[in-house]
C-alpha cells in the first residue's frame, strides 16, 4: 500500500498553488514622467516611472559606442515596511540589496530593448516601493515594462523614435518551496518561511534573462529546481498577458 501523498499546506490568503496575486496597472500615475504605473501585485505596490535623456553616459562617447543607453534606480520609501525603512541618504550610501535590485532592474530592461534603435539618449527607469508584502524586485521589473512601452508609445508618437525598440515582452515572478510545497509568488509571510526562495525573469519568447535561486539553511534536488522552473513559466505567462491587456 502506497504511503498518501501530503497535502499542500493552506496559503496564507488561500490561492492555490500555482496562482499569482491579484495584478493591477494602473497608468499614468506620474503625469511629469514619459512613461509611468502603478503596479499593485497583492499588497505589493510599486510606482515605475520612465524618463529621457537626450544624451549617452560620457563612457559611451569615450569609448565611441553606439546607440543609447537604459539605467534603473530602485527604492524601498521608509513606510513601506511595517517598521520604518531609514533613506539611503541618511546612511550616506546605497544598501547593497537595493544596488543589487536595481542593477538587476536595469539589466531585464536592457534585455527587452535594441539600444541601436533607441538613438542617443538615455532611458532612465525609476522604480519606488509604496508597500512591500513580498516580491517587490519582480513587481518592479514587471510594472518597469509596462511603463518602458508607455514611454516608447509617447517618443514614437512625438516623432523621436521610428520605430519600437522593445524587442520581447518581460515579466518577473518569485517561486519558493514553503513546507515541501512549491509555490508561485510568495507573498512576506510565505517568503520568510521558504526554504528554497527563487525569482524568475523571462521573455515572451520563453526564454530566461535572470535566474536568481537560494536554498535558505536548506538544499534542493534537480527535480525541486525543474518543478520550480515549471510553476514560474506558468506566472510569467499570465503576466505577460495582463502587461499586454494594461498596455491594450
Amino acid at each position: 500500500m502506497s504511503s498518501p501523498t501530503p497535502a499542500t499546506p493552506a496559503r496564507a490568503d488561500g490561492r492555490a498553488p500555482d496562482q499569482i496575486r491579484p495584478l493591477r496597472f494602473q497608468n499614468h500615475i506620474a503625469p511629469y514622467a514619459t512613461g509611468s504605473t502603478l503596479v499593485e501585485w497583492g499588497h505589493t505596490r510599486v510606482i515605475c516611472g520612465v524618463t529621457v535623456e537626450e544624451s549617452v553616459p560620457r563612457w559611451m562617447k569615450e569609448q565611441k559606442v553606439e546607440g543609447g543607453w537604459l539605467t534603473a534606480e530602485y527604492s524601498m520609501l521608509p513606510y513601506s515596511t511595517l517598521t520604518r525603512k531609514p533613506r539611503d541618504i541618511s546612511k550616506g550610501k546605497l544598501d547593497g540589496r537595493s544596488s543589487e535590485i536595481q542593477r538587476l532592474i536595469g539589466r531585464s530592461m536592457r534585455a527587452a530593448v535594441d539600444l541601436n534603435k533607441l538613438g542617443a539618449r538615455t532611458i532612465c527607469v525609476d522604480c519606488d516601493v509604496l508597500q512591500a508584502d513580498g516580491g517587490t524586485r519582480t513587481a518592479a521589473i514587471t510594472g518597469a515594462f509596462v511603463a518602458l512601452s508607455l514611454a516608447m508609445q509617447k517618443l514614437i508618437a512625438a516623432g523621436k523614435l521610428k520605430e519600437n525598440p522593445i524587442t520581447h515582452g518581460v515579466a518577473a515572478v518569485s517561486v519558493g518551496i514553503v513546507g515541501g510545497a512549491a509555490l508561485l509568488d510568495l507573498c512576506y509571510t510565505e517568503d520568510v518561511a521558504a526554504a528554497v526562495d527563487m525569482n524568475l525573469v523571462m521573455n515572451a519568447d520563453g526564454e530566461f534573462i535572470e535566474v536568481q535561486g537560494t536554498g535558505e539553511e536548506a538544499t534542493f534536488t534537480e527535480a525541486q529546481l525543474a518543478a520550480l522552473l515549471a510553476l514560474g513559466k506558468v506566472g510569467i505567462k499570465q503576466l505577460l498577458a495582463a502587461q499586454k491587456q494594461a498596455l491594450g
